[in-house]
This record gives C-alpha cells, structure tokens and sequence, in this order.
C-alpha cells in the first residue's frame, strides 16, 4: 500500500481558478487520515506553492523548483540543489542571445529584468494550462498574480550573482512561439552539461541542476521517511514530471498530460478541471494500489 503522494501543482493538483478543488482537499484528507503522507512536488517556488496550499487549509512538505529546494511541514528548508554561478551565466547568455525572457529563482528570492515581460510570459503560461480563457482573461489573471508573488525586479540579475551568498536553484524562460525557439535553445543548454532541461508547458523552458529534479527529491523524501519507492505514489502531467512518474511504485498521468507524458505512469486518471488527483488519490486507495 502506498505511503506517500507526491503531486505537482500546475496542470495537476490546481484547477482553472488555480485553486485546490474540494474533492482534491478531501481526497488528501482522507489519505492523511489513513496514515499517508501527502506532499507537493511543483516547479513553482515555496511563496507560489504555499499560497493555494494555504487557501485549502493543507498543511504538507514541499518539493519546489523542481526538486532544487526541498521543506518540510514548518516551513523549514531541508536543503537544497544550486546552478553553479558560472553556469548559470552562460545560460543567460545564450538565452539574452535569442532573445528570450528568462527569470532567476534563488536562495534569496525571485529575480526579473522586466515586469512587462513577466506578465506577458505568465499569461502565456496560464493560457497553456487553460486553454478556454482569452488572451484577455489570462493577462488579467497573471497581472492578479503579481500582487501573490514576491518578484524583485533588477537592472542585472548578473551583479547580483557576484554576492557568493546567493544561490541560483532554477532559471526559467519563456517564449511565445514555444518549440520553435525554445527547442533548439533547450539542446544548446543540455549540451552543456551538468544541467537539466525540462518543461512546465509549451511555452517555457525550465533549467536547474541535473541533480534537481523531482524524482531525485521524491526518492530522497521517501527514504528520509523509511518508504521504499514501491510505496509512493506520484501525480503530474507535463515532462517536469517525468522523473517522478518514472521513480514511484504507483503513478498517475492526468487526463490533460502531454500524450508522452503518458507514456511514462502506470495509471491515467481524469484531468486537473476534473479533480483528477483527488480521483487518483481514492483509487488508489480503494484497490489498494
């Protein structure tokens, strides 16, 4: 029987309000009622994560920025998995030489060059996961957004990488002609090495550590617990996901997955609008998967 749930937020856990559902929190509750651990496992930073984790009134560890930062229920980090600087600065680069916007996660908070860009790439990013709101409807909701995140916009995230203190845990960028700028972009970074390139929706690309990564987090977690990974159960749908599809026992793709994403879970279960983890979470346990 499984012991521990990991689930990614975005495209999964939230629906289109961005919000848990309440058949998800119940689902949760019931699972934390009959001894299993429930935790998130999102790309989103802990002041993202935590804000729809608050407003469902769940109280759980958090894997965030892809596994690079991992908390546990206090809030307390446990440790976390860095770019080196000089990495870090050559990603840049090549991401400045294409053009593409890009932001800094750290130790110390989120950095930007450009609040207009934010919005724009965040409604590009919002329109991906919710294909039924406008355009309109998505700069609004991203522009709301704005006020929940804690983003401190810079003239040079590069000066700010001279403080030795500050790590870099993700950068991600976006770009609204999606694979076709993006793609290539996301080789040349693979290429040079040490990093991990994956992605959130068809409009960004996300780089961290190659040690980063949410299954190497869920694998951590669950051993810190004294779980085997037959015993976890993991949720999600687009190909940051995919590390934790492949470690855990039991995992579930969502109804709205990217169809290779799919391809990686044992199991399919109905889409994020659907309430599909809450439904994962009570098949789970009724076949006692």
């Amino acid at each position: 029987m499984i012991k521990l749930i990991a689930s990614d937020m975005d495209g999964t856990l939230l629906d289109a309000h961005m919000s848990i559902s309440t058949e998800n929190t119940e689902a949760i509750r019931m699972a934390n009622e009959l001894g299993i651990e429930f935790m998130v496992a999102t790309g989103r930073n802990a002041q993202e994560a935590r804000a729809a984790l608050d407003e469902a009134g769940i109280d759980c560890a958090m894997i965030t920025l892809n596994g690079a930062q991992v908390f546990d229920r206090s809030g307390k980090s446990l440790f976390t998995v860095p770019i080196p600087s000089p990495q870090a600065m050559t990603v840049m680069d090549i991401l400045d030489a294409n053009g593409i916007y890009y932001e800094v996660a750290t130790n110390q908070g989120l950095y930007s060059e450009s609040q207009p860009k934010r919005i724009e790439s965040f409604a590009s990013s919002i329109a991906t996961h919710m294909p039924h709101l406008t355009y309109k409807m998505a700069i609004a909701m991203a522009s709301a957004n704005l006020e929940l995140l804690h983003i401190t916009y810079v003239d040079s995230i590069r000066e700010l990488l001279l403080d030795d203190t500050l790590e870099v845990l993700k950068i991600i960028c976006f770009h609204t002609e999606g694979p076709r700028i993006l793609g290539p972009v996301g080789k040349e970074i693979s290429n040079l090495g040490e990093l991990a390139v994956t992605s959130s929706g068809q409009n960004n690309l996300e780089v961290n550590h190659k040690n980063a990564q949410k299954g190497i987090a869920v694998a951590h977690v669950a051993h810190e617990r004294g779980i085997t990974l037959d015993e976890v159960m993991t949720i999600g749908d687009n190909f940051n996901d995919v590390s934790m599809l492949q470690t855990a026992g039991v995992s579930f793709a969502m109804g709205n997955a990217e169809i290779e994403v799919k391809d990686y879970a044992k199991y399919l279960t109905d889409t994020n609008l659907e309430s599909g983890v809450g439904k994962a979470i009570l098949r789970a346990i009724n076949e006692n998967l």
